[in-house]
């Protein structure tokens, strides 16, 4: 680091220039100058320090405006997201109350033999890996994971279902009666 580059830094961060100190030492006095428009002399006298420490306060204004910005966009995001989510639960659920009521045998027992199914099929390959026979891999990880979301659908699916049933023919209570 120059000399003068180093008295600067020093400079500004012993009155109080924190931000800008820390600026200029990590993207160099020219880079800063060109960006905010501002002339840093390398030894400023008290005027200057006031009018740097202005800018200073101002860029901090801005990057509190920009975090505060980001922020609210994060929890909008999230609030989006969970929006989303319940409303693919509840089409879910809404799709498995009218396959309970429909007519149709495949309708009502798709979950359970799909379960079957893929639980069959894992068997059917464990027997056969321990046999000797070799299972390319990836079957056995598709069959897995597919395994996995069917089970949570349709176990997770049959317990939330039961939990809104409970708590919609529970009675409800006032208050203030």
């Amino acid at each position: 680091m120059l000399p003068i580059f180093t008295s600067l830094v020093q400079t500004l961060a012993v009155n109080g220039l924190g931000l800008l100190a820390g600026a200029v030492q990590a993207k160099g006095k020219e880079f800063i100058e060109k960006k905010t428009g501002v002339r840093i002399p390398d030894n400023p006298n008290q005027e200057d320090l006031i009018r740097l420490k202005q800018l200073e306060i101002e860029q901090e204004q801005l990057l509190l405006q920009y975090t505060l910005k980001q922020k609210e966009l994060e929890i909008e995001e999230s609030k989006l997201l969970a929006e989303m989510h319940r409303a693919s639960q509840d089409n879910a659920t809404n799709r498995w109350q009218s396959d309970m009521v429909s007519d149709s045998r495949l309708s009502k027992n798709i979950r359970p033999g799909t379960l079957v199914y893929i639980l069959t099929a894992y068997l059917l390959f464990a027997l056969l890996s321990a046999m000797g026979i070799d299972i390319n891999e990836a079957y056995v990880h598709l069959l897995g994971e597919w395994g996995q979301l069917v089970m949570l659908a349709y176990f997770g699916g049959r317990s939330v279902e039961k939990i809104f049933e409970i708590r919609m023919s529970a009675p409800r209570h006032e208050e203030g009666i």
